[in-house]
């Protein structure tokens, strides 16, 4: 089949083949329903012969594991989505349900075939229709090469994970001639809806890559970590090598982990105890080097979320990060938190969680945006994993943010502490400044606010007063971090959830 390669290269992007190329391993990937064609006769169409109806779809392998694909090209009528083009892109993902493969999407498009009228949008419904039914059985993969306008926008919104590529993507609803029409406002594509808008503002995209090659590694990355549909135990299965030894060979897990390591994040965090540190170091101080895979890196910074490995195993990470806005929970990094906590549970990955948190973040901004519903989210999806779920408390852990990160509370299987760590409703300061309010405006009587506030510290908030009440599992120290994520997950591996509470399902925060 002939395609129209050189149009694309003069926008300065790659065909919809050569991206399905770039993604799969060499010579797997082969074509479906090549021979689909519009049906349409309305505005001159009955006189255009649309090669695929303008989206290729089809499968093949990458990493040697199979996957389903389908790939917009913008050279066949803009790459718009008419009736049969959206049937093409429906029946894929329901053959990839059958299969048991995830499925990628390459966006690029103009939107919906005007001539097609409701027949476009039945083409877009039958879509949504099919991510839906395919979200928690196999992962949805949407990547944006291109324009992604009004409708289109949602089918890459009810997948898992979107990548986009700097200067190439584009989401939004409605566009800038729209936008100027209707709020008389001057805004560039890229302003509107571009990949840095929508990785560091918006939230929409899990990734911003530089160009379409890392792009597409960065896919073939993802999809070493996860699973390939519900059930599938690959990635929890390290990756075998041989070892040769006195009495023959014999196989041995496979990951490294320098040991360097242990030692090095006892010094990680500051001795002041307000100054921050980047919690990424104590996540690649405890997994398998350099296997931290950050998920949303440049959204809601006060949180990290990601995927990395543990003696060559999958488990999700998810952290507040001290060197974003103090740790602190808002409405953003609570849905972050949120989202990645149900993906890994609809697929049975593990949970670790590095616990630094202020609290949930004061003052009207964020109480008008809706912190309450947002924060939530949180509670609600640790509630609702059954996962193993494992979490280290590295310094603070004040209030309501205390419980929602994953605590005792809702179902955390082991809570590990720190010596330093910090429990408590709020730090020292905060309540004695509530408790001793009238003998604070005394100077006379400093001694006797600084000897309270010292035993608050003691008696209140360290965490073997915690792990007298059974919150804790124990208190460790740094270095003995890792061990213990490995003990307690190869206890968890075989966990099943005790939840028999009859529903049909629950109902979760906004």
């Amino acid at each position: 089949m002939e395609y129209n390669i050189e149009k694309q290269h003069a926008k300065g992007k790659l065909h919809a083949i050569e991206r399905i190329n770039a993604l799969c391993d060499k010579d797997s990937f082969k074509e479906i329903y090549s021979g689909v064609r519009h049906n349409c006769s309305s505005f001159g169409m009955d006189k255009k012969d649309l090669p695929y109806d303008g989206v290729i779809t089809g499968f093949g392998k990458i990493n040697g594991r199979k996957v389903a694909i389908y790939a917009q090209d913008f050279t066949v009528q803009g790459g718009t989505l008419g009736l049969m083009h959206g049937k093409k892109i429906a029946e894929v993902i329901d053959m990839a349900i059958a299969a048991r493969c995830p499925v990628i999407g390459l966006n690029d498009s103009g939107g919906a075939r005007i001539q097609e009228g409701v027949d476009a949008l039945c083409g877009y419904g039958d879509i949504f229709n099919a991510n839906v039914k395919a979200s928690g059985s196999i992962p949805q993969i949407s990547v944006i090469v291109g324009p992604c306008a009004g409708g289109a926008v949602y089918s890459p919104g009810l997948t898992d994970f979107i990548f986009t590529v700097d200067k190439i993507s584009q989401m939004f609803i409605t566009g800038p001639k729209v936008v100027k029409q209707v709020m008389f406002m001057d805004i560039t594509e890229e302003d509107l809806g571009g990949a840095s808008i929508h990785s560091q503002k918006s939230g929409v995209a899990h990734w911003k890559c530089d160009d379409e090659a890392s792009c597409y590694e960065n896919v073939r990355k993802l999809l070493d970590y996860i699973p390939h549909y519900y059930g599938d135990t690959e990635p929890f299965e390290p990756k075998s090598a041989t070892k040769r030894g006195i009495f023959g060979t014999k196989v041995v897990p496979s990951f490294s982990f320098d040991e360097k390591k242990i030692e090095a994040i006892n010094s990680i965090l500051p001795e002041e105890n307000k100054k921050g540190y980047d919690m990424r170091s104590v996540i690649n101080s405890v997994v398998d080097d350099n296997s931290f895979f950050e998920v949303m890196k440049e959204f809601a910074v006060n949180a990290v979320t990601g995927f990395a490995k543990v003696e060559g195993k999958t488990v999700g990470i998810i952290g507040n990060n001290p060197m974003g806005f103090g740790g602190i929970l808002n409405c953003d990094a609570s849905d972050k938190i949120a989202r990645h906590v149900r993906y890994c549970d609809c697929f049975n990955i593990p949970l670790v969680n590095f616990v630094d948190v202020p609290g949930f973040i004061p003052g009207p901004q964020e109480e008008q945006k809706g912190i309450i519903r947002h924060g939530a989210k949180v509670l609600y999806a640790y509630s609702e994993a059954s996962v193993p779920k494992v979490t280290i408390i590295t310094r603070k852990a004040y209030g309501g943010a205390y419980i929602a990160m994953c605590s005792k509370h809702l179902g955390a299987d082991f809570v590990y502490a720190w010596p330093k760590a910090e429990i408590a409703v709020m730090g020292a300061e905060g309540a004695i400044g509530v408790l001793y309010a009238k003998e604070m405006k005394d100077p006379s009587k400093a001694q006797e606010i600084a000897q309270k506030s010292e035993e608050y510290k003691t008696e209140i908030m360290t965490p073997q007063i915690a792990a007298r009440r059974g919150y804790i599992s124990e208190v460790i120290e740094p270095s003995e971090t890792r061990a213990r994520i490995v003990a307690s997950l190869d206890v968890l591996e075989n966990k099943t959830s005790l939840n028999i509470v009859p529903k049909k399902h629950g109902n979760i925060p906004l």
